[in-house]
């Protein structure tokens, strides 16, 4: 929080250590006048009590940094009270003078106008009214002036380190905030590459692995079979390199280009077959209208979406048989995925704090969406709404002049 000029007081540069020796050069300059042979008669104690009341100022001025309002109420009562008594007391003068400065240089404006005003106006009225009384030149002008301007040069000494926290705490909240950003950003980064990583490896993973299978136990029987399911394999191979590859490049490149030609739905048929050919039965339902094109963003999304579906299909099926469902709903986009699960094999409902579902969620929520994974009726549901008139609105805004 940045200080308040009128109310704070910020914390002092001058060394702690260094306060009894200018204590003690303060007490010489209000003790020495007092001594001083002077030719004026009104500059020169005349009693014991008078040398008594110039000198006190000095021994009460080192309780300004704990108490500065008694301090220069004190000061002033003193040089007022040696006025009194027949003596401009030079010394006492200098004390209401140091009084003041440390009193507005302490104390919150707010707190020292008051105090200032009623001290000026107190001692001036006092000076007037010993002058007319006694006929003694107490020269109440000059003083006067003297502590307002000493108040004035105590206020601006105060607002000056007030500034100058403030300075100090705005560059520390700024660099606060600038390690904050970084992390922030590292996060993300480290989030979109497991996600990227998840989605170009977990499908083409498991189409390997499932044709693998195909290809070991088809090898003497149905060697025709065994081939395609080792091809099937190789394209796989070759799709998950490329996309490795390109996710490389894309962590090479800087922020601000985008080095990757990331997939929609139009590659739908390519992820589609990669199951089919590995014996899967994959029913896609489209029941868009093919002249609505869908926002990038949107796009995107709903590709990963269908992939993490066929995915888990591939993990988690058990009739080999997955249904894919693309349909308009209103301004949003639907996508179910489901597939039949056989409840009493071991690790057959795929695991809803599984990362792919996790980054698939966090993809979904980013454009807007809700995702929503588990158990159905028809076996294992996996279904998302990705709202496409809201993300349209929101390229065609950030694309206006």
């Amino acid at each position: 929080m940045r200080p308040d000029p009128a109310t704070d007081t910020p914390p002092r540069l001058v060394p702690p250590g260094r306060a009894w020796l200018v204590d003690v050069v303060i007490a010489v300059l209000v003790i020495v006048p007092s001594f001083a042979p002077v030719p004026f008669p009104e500059l020169r104690p005349g009693s014991p009590l008078v040398h008594t009341l110039v000198v006190v100022p000095a021994l009460v001025l080192p309780l300004r940094r704990r108490w500065p309002r008694v301090t220069l109420v004190v000061c002033i009562a003193l040089y007022v009270a040696a006025l009194a008594l027949g003596t401009l007391g030079p010394g006492a003068a200098l004390a209401v003078v140091i009084a003041a400065y440390s009193m507005a240089d302490r104390v919150g404006r707010r707190e020292a106008a008051p105090v200032a005003i009623a001290a000026v106006t107190g001692l001036v009225g006092a000076s007037i009214v010993v002058t007319l009384t006694t006929g003694l030149d107490t020269r109440f002008l000059q003083v006067g002036l003297a502590v307002a301007l000493a108040g004035a040069l105590g206020d601006a000494a105060r607002s000056r380190r007030a500034y100058v926290a403030a300075v100090l705490e705005r560059a520390r909240r700024a660099e606060q905030t600038r390690d904050a950003e970084a992390r922030r950003r590292v996060s993300e980064e480290r989030l979109r590459i497991a996600r990227d990583l998840h989605d170009a490896v977990a499908h083409q993973i498991s189409v390997i692995s499932l044709n693998a299978g195909v290809a070991s136990s088809a090898l003497e029987t149905r060697p025709d079979k065994a081939r395609e399911a080792l091809s099937t394999i190789r394209t796989a191979s070759r799709d998950v390199l490329a996309e490795i590859g390109s996710m490389l490049a894309v962590l090479r490149t800087p922020d601000d280009v985008d080095g990757r030609d990331q997939p929609g739905l139009a590659r739908l048929a390519d992820v589609v077959e990669s199951v089919r050919v590995a014996g899967w039965e994959v029913v896609v339902r489209d029941d868009r209208d093919p002249v609505d094109a869908l926002p990038l963003g949107v796009d995107i999304v709903a590709y990963r979406v269908v992939q993490e579906g066929l995915t888990n299909a591939l993990k988690h099926g058990t009739a080999r048989r997955v249904h894919v469902l693309l349909r308009r709903d209103g301004d949003d986009l639907e996508i179910v995925v489901t597939n039949p699960l056989d409840r009493t094999a071991s690790g057959a409902v795929p695991s809803p704090s599984g990362f792919g579902l996790i980054g698939l969620r966090e993809r979904v929520e980013s454009a807007g969406g809700r995702l929503d994974a588990g158990p159905a009726p028809g076996g294992y549901r996996l279904a998302a709404r990705l709202p496409v008139h809201a993300a349209r609105s929101a390229s065609r805004a950030g694309g206006a002049p």
